[in-house]
This record gives structure tokens, sequence and C-alpha cells, in this order.
């Protein structure tokens, strides 16, 4: 008996010392988060005036615009400020994209390993902002675990690319619960390193949808504080001109 108790005893340390299995989460399913973004920011379309600031290492820009976008299939945005970035217009049709300079008065579409180039010396690839693609469509997402960001609770969506070609091999997303909005980001490598951020500072509700109001994107590959990017007003549901999506439009 006094064996039995022995060998009971020793098999109870021994296990005692064995990492417990992780129970699996009620958490929901990463697709879901993700397509309940998508109802939340996409609209059949919108116009938005907005504001960048670029934080270089010793100075900062303003830049100032106005795009319309239809879905995610088609976008038209033109710089109204500061006087040099002036009359500048992209043009995005699904993952396509042309630049017109006034400066130079010439269309150059945006194509190759130009799309990996910065957006008027910002945080932001050309790639960044022709990413057309729904996120589910191109990602496995899955939710990972539970996290607080700020005052918000938030489920970590981790998202791994299905594809090769495809920017950025993973990512994270802390998505707002309640609110159905993305508070934070990083884009990875496929090598594991971190390559972009974002942090959303400030939400704001339109008509019914929470929106982000001032964003914070940065390449960590850089120097500098990062790129600030406010929506001044955004607008759904407008009736916008179908000739504005148009190569024609860039040179008006």
């Amino acid at each position: 008996m006094i064996k039995n108790r022995l060998f009971i005893l020793i098999i109870f340390v021994l296990f005692a010392y064995l990492p417990l299995p992780v129970l699996a989460q009620d958490w929901p399913d990463g697709l879901e988060v993700m397509k309940r973004i998508d109802q939340n920011m996409v609209s059949e379309n919108q116009v938005v005036e907005s504001t960048m600031i670029v934080h270089g290492r010793r100075s900062s820009r303003t830049i100032t615009s106005r795009g319309y976008m239809i879905s995610d299939e088609k976008s038209f945005s033109e710089y109204l400020s500061p006087p040099r970035e002036k009359g500048t217009k992209m043009l995005r049709l699904d993952d396509k994209l042309w630049i017109y300079s006034p400066g130079t008065n010439r269309v150059i579409q945006i194509a190759g390993h130009m799309l990996r180039q910065s957006v008027m010396g910002s945080d932001l690839s050309y790639e960044d902002v022709t990413e057309a693609q729904e996120l589910e469509e191109a990602y496995d997402c899955t939710v990972i675990a539970e996290e607080t960001v700020g005052d918000r609770p938030t489920l970590v969506v981790e998202l791994i690319a299905k594809r090769d070609d495809i920017a950025y091999a993973k990512r994270k997303v802390w998505v707002d619960s309640q609110r159905w909005i993305a508070l934070k980001e990083e884009r990875y490598a496929r090598s594991g390193k971190l390559l972009k951020t974002t942090e959303i500072t400030e939400v704001f509700k339109v008509e019914g949808r929470w929106y982000p109001k001032h964003m914070l994107f940065k390449d960590v590959l850089k120097k500098g504080k990062g790129t600030e990017f406010i929506i001044d007003s955004i607008k759904f549901d407008q009736n916008i001109p179908e000739h504005l999506f148009t190569k024609a439009a860039l040179r008006k």
C-alpha cells in the first residue's frame, strides 16, 4: 500500500509540472468579425474630404484632398493643397492606378515595383491605397485573443495570407467588439518582421456608422513620426457622376 501511495504521489508531482492544455475560447469566427467590419465601413459610395500630415525627419507637410469612392472598386481623388500638390489627381479602378501631375501634364500608370513607392512622401505606399480586395478573400482570419485598447474591448484577429503575391504575409487587427471598427493594426513580412502599424486615435459616428476620424500610419522601416490622416467630412450614398472614374477626368 505504501508503495502504491508513493507511486501515485510521484505521478501527481510529474504531471503537476506539465503544461496544462489550452482550452478553446468562446470567440467568434475570425471571418465573421472581418465581415462585420466591411458591413460597417463599406457603402454604395462616399465623398470624403481629408487632411494628411506627413511627419518627416526634419519637418512636416500638410496635404488636403477630396475623394470619391464607389464601394471598394473605384476611387477618384484630387489634391486641393498645398499649391505644389494642388491639381494632382489619382484614379483607381479595382487594382489599377493612374496618377495625373499638372506640373508635367502627364498621366502615369503606377504598376509593378512602383506600387511599393511612398504616396507623397507619406508612410503609405501606392500598394496600400490600391488594396481593393476584401481582407477575408485574401487572408485566413482567426480570432486569437481579447484585449483592451484604450478603454475599448477588442478582439485580436490574426490574418495569414492565402497566396505568396500578397503584400503582407501576416496582419494583426484589433477590432472594437461593440462598434465593429479596427482600432489598431500591425502588418508583417513573410520573415515575420514588422513593417507597418496603424492606430485609430479617434472615431466618430456618421449616419449610424462608426468610422475612423483620426489615424496614425507608421512605416517602422522609416525615420520620422509617421503620417496622420484626418477625415474632415464624409458623406454616404451621394450622386457621383460616372465620368469621374475615367482617365479622361484626370486631365480636366
